[in-house]
């Protein structure tokens, strides 16, 4: 895996990419709780193309740079991880070659957290919104924003396959370090 960078620092790089989409089992995938939304599109690859978790089709973009993907919740969350699939090898040209990751509670006080560059990006690619700080292992907010900076050979629009959000699962008992699934066990799991 590659780096990245943290509060406007320095830009990782993230080559290659997953052919399979691999996530831990103490994450969830956040997005069906959001409104999504885009700058721009061409018809009939809209954002719905984003979450229809098909592999064929794709948002485009329709218009200037940078190209814009909103996901906003109706509650804070904790998102912990990006994941995009994007194909350098079908998309060329309008594959991203620069991200960059806002967070905020809406648009109005967006602040960068991640910025990334993709070198010739194949598959699934995994974008931590984790901090330097050990302590800070998710991001806490109403709204995300990715950005598509640039594209490879200075593309005008832009094609990403599929986008996913994934939070920590909550743990249903807050001190206990594993979690029962019935309501029995749950019920007897602790001590008064």
């Amino acid at each position: 895996m590659a780096t990245e960078s943290s509060e406007g620092e320095d830009e990782g790089k993230i080559t290659g990419g997953n052919r399979h989409l691999i996530v831990d089992d103490d994450l969830r995938e956040m997005g069906k709780k959001a409104a999504w939304s885009v700058s721009s599109c061409k018809p009939g690859n809209g954002v719905s193309s984003l979450r229809d978790e098909n592999l064929d089709t794709y948002w485009q973009s329709d218009g200037a740079q940078p190209h814009l993907v909103n996901v906003q919740f109706q509650k804070k969350v904790k998102l912990q991880l990006v994941v995009l699939y994007v194909d350098f090898k079908l998309d060329e040209s309008y594959t991203p070659s620069k991200i960059s990751i806002r967070a905020g509670d809406g648009f109005h006080n967006l602040k960068e957290i991640k910025t990334v560059e993709l070198v010739k990006p194949t598959g699934w690619i995994y974008i931590s919104l984790s901090g330097n700080d050990p302590r800070e292992t998710f991001v806490n907010t109403f709204m995300l924003q990715i950005i598509v900076l640039s594209n490879h050979l200075n593309g005008r629009d832009t094609h990403v396959r599929q986008i996913k959000v994934y939070g920590p699962r909550p743990n249903p008992m807050p001190h206990q370090p594993f979690q029962f699934t019935s309501q029995e066990f749950i019920t007897y799991s602790s001590m008064r």
